[in-house]
């Protein structure tokens, strides 16, 4: 047989993890929903499996109870915390939690001549081996940033590593942080969706922004606020800021919503911040306002893009599938273990 049917039923995580790579891509956002009907799986595969091992009467019984727990002991807690210390998105944790119910010990998968995965760890716990290997495939994209922007011609250490070069305008469909403001550079500039929500929340575009600064800048020019969604691209919202063109009961609802704009609030940034709930991905009215001086006076812009986490992780998930554990293997032809 080719495998079992529950290792076969975990296959279907390879999907799901790929349309969710691409969704992070694009939009930075993958709904929790997406994570449910996996975990339902998990659970009935765990005690499907479980039933198999109840007896406790081999080493193999016993070594599937330490690697269940290990998995959902470790790994699980392991991931909320690499979450609440700011290490993962939410949609990351989410998906590591995930795995480590769904696949908490090594899948077999047998072809004519070879059995996969091909290289298994001692301790056999194999949401672990997917997380290995995600943070593996992670160390690489600073390094695969910095050869793209040296092609580029772009060669300033170290931003090289961790930053690209834009066109300003193209902020309107990017991700991540600024990693410029009016003083130099930072790891912790303007988040962009909060420029997004910022423009969504004004009624206007980057385009127009960057056309009248001067204008903008003055608080007096706010008569009316609109809905600053959460800066997603995509989603029937215009990408640049402003109003999607269906928005007009979002228009009514916000038209009395308008701030009343203190005159020595540049760019109504404080008024902005007053008005939503949250921070904005932890902007403050200082780090708005030296965003937009930034965006309206370079035509060219260095962001930091961050990781979509999930694509190293569908990368590393697909391997431990396929190869198995890379770092173990890695070790072993080192002869260390």
């Amino acid at each position: 047989m080719f495998a079992t049917v529950p290792d076969l039923l975990r296959l279907l995580v390879v999907p799901v993890l790929g349309w969710a790579a691409w969704r992070d891509v694009e939009t930075r956002r993958v709904p929790s929903v997406t994570w449910y009907p996996l975990v339902a799986l998990g659970v009935v595969l765990l005690a499907w499996d479980a039933l198999g091992h109840l007896s406790f009467a081999t080493l193999a019984d016993r070594l599937f109870f330490v690697r269940v727990g290990v998995s959902l002991l470790f790994v699980a807690p392991l991931s909320y915390a690499f979450w609440y210390l700011g290490g993962f998105g939410g949609a990351d944790a989410k998906a590591l939690i995930t795995f480590s119910i769904l696949l908490p010990t090594f899948p077999t998968y047998y072809l004519p001549g070879i059995a996969l995965p091909a290289e298994a760890t001692t301790l056999g716990v194999f949401s672990m081996t997917i997380l290995t290997n995600t943070v593996i495939f992670a160390v690489g994209y600073p390094l695969a940033m910095a050869v793209r922007n040296v092609l580029d011609g772009d060669t300033e250490i170290p931003l090289l590593f961790f930053g690209r070069r834009i066109a300003t305008a193209d902020l309107s469909t990017a991700h991540g942080r600024l990693f410029e403001t009016p003083d130099g550079y930072t790891r912790n500039g303007l988040d962009i969706d909060a420029l997004r929500m910022y423009l969504r929340w004004r009624g206007t575009t980057l385009a127009a922004l960057r056309d009248d600064p001067e204008g903008h800048r003055d608080p007096a020019s706010i008569s009316q606020t609109y809905d600053p969604t959460d800066g997603a691209v995509g989603d029937g919202v215009a990408t640049d800021g402003g109003v999607a063109a269906d928005a007009g009961s979002d228009a009514d609802a916000h038209a009395a919503a308008a701030a009343i704009v203190d005159a020595e609030d540049p760019w109504g940034a404080e008024a902005f911040l007053d008005s939503i709930e949250g921070s904005a991905y932890g902007t403050t009215p200082e780090k708005l306002r030296g965003g937009l001086d930034v965006v309206t006076t370079t035509d060219e812009v260095w962001i930091s893009p961050g990781i979509p986490f999930l694509v190293p992780m569908f990368f590393g998930t697909v391997v431990a599938f396929t190869y198995g554990d890379v770092l173990f293997g890695a070790v072993g032809a080192l002869g260390i273990v």
